[in-house]
Order: C-alpha cells, then structure tokens, then sequence
C-alpha cells in the first residue's frame, strides 16, 4: 500500500532550497495539526460509530449518542461543514447538525434509515495519504465497516479537518462513496 504524507514545511523547504521565494501562513494553533492527531480522530470516529450501533442494539438513547458524536467530531457550530454521506442520494449533502444527525440515525431527512444504527462491530482504516499544512489537514483512503456477521463494507472517504480555536482538530469537510461497480 502508497502511503503519502506531505506537509507544508517540506515543500517550502525544497521550494526555497531551489531558490523560489515563498511566503508561509502561520498556523491558528500553537503548533499546528499533526498526523497523528489525524489519524486519533479518525480511530475515535470509528469508534463512536461502532457506540451508537451499540446504544441503539441494546435499546439505549442512540439519538443522543450520535448527537454527542457529531458535536465531537465534526466542526457545526464553529465553521462551515460540507458533508457528503455515503447513503445520501436525495439529499446529498448535510450542512447542518440537524441533517447529519438525521444520516446518522434517521428521522429528519425521508431518505435516511440511520447509518450508525446498523450497527457495526468496527471500522478499519486504509489510509492513502495525509496533508498536513498548519490548522489543517486531508486525509484520505477506504473505511472497512464490519458488520455483526463479520463481513466488511468497503467504503472510500475524504476528511479535511480543521484545528478550532480551542486547539481540538474536527471534520469540516467529509465525503464518503462506495467504490465504483463496473457495469
């Protein structure tokens, strides 16, 4: 498997080291995002989708459990978020907290049956490549969903994450789709 990771003061490096003259923004954080601050937030997401699958199987306040989530991962409320839901074929896309909590667990958008309650068991990450450059970072590759049964569904994702202001890295950008099927 590739596996790139690319950031902001290596290529500034290699530009000046060439002598092209170039001009770096400073980070909003102290120090900036790195990547394994990405790729702790994406294992917790997974996490947290495997805790609501959970709450929902054994009758618990799933609707609560997946609030909590997106207010911890994703970024509504401090920036902009663009939002493409895997499932999401009407309604393509969830800018607000209201329309991601309907993806997550049903109920506000017509289409949506609750991808979090389905429940999985895990998700398995396949990272193609990270950027990191300052207060944000992409990453991107395929998220393995396994079910109870012990099948995995394959899904491509792209994160853009953003550090807020109080230092806690979240999503503001995630797309999600099923790899194409020939046909």
């Amino acid at each position: 498997m590739k596996r790139i990771v690319f950031t902001v003061t290596a290529a500034l490096s290699l530009l000046v080291g060439a002598g092209i003259a170039v001009a770096e923004k400073a980070p909003a954080g102290a120090d900036g995002l790195t990547e394994a601050q990405v790729t702790d937030l994406k294992t917790a997401w997974g996490e947290g989708i495997v805790k609501i699958g959970s709450v929902h199987t054994e009758g618990g306040d799933y609707r609560a459990a997946a609030k909590e989530h997106i207010e911890a991962f994703y970024a509504y409320g401090d920036s902009p978020v663009l939002f493409k839901p895997t499932l999401a074929s009407e309604d393509q896309f969830r800018g607000d907290m209201d329309e991601a909590l309907s993806y997550f667990v049903g109920g506000g958008i017509e289409e949506d049956g609750g991808f979090a309650i389905a429940p999985y068991t895990n998700v398995r990450w396949e990272n193609e490549g990270t950027i990191v450059s300052g207060d944000t970072a992409m990453a991107m590759g395929n998220y393995f969903f396994m079910k109870p049964d012990g099948t995995e569904v394959k899904v491509e994702y792209t994160f853009g994450i953003e550090q807020m202001e109080d230092g806690a890295p979240k999503i503001v950008l995630h797309h999600s789709s099923l790899p194409f099927t020939p046909g």
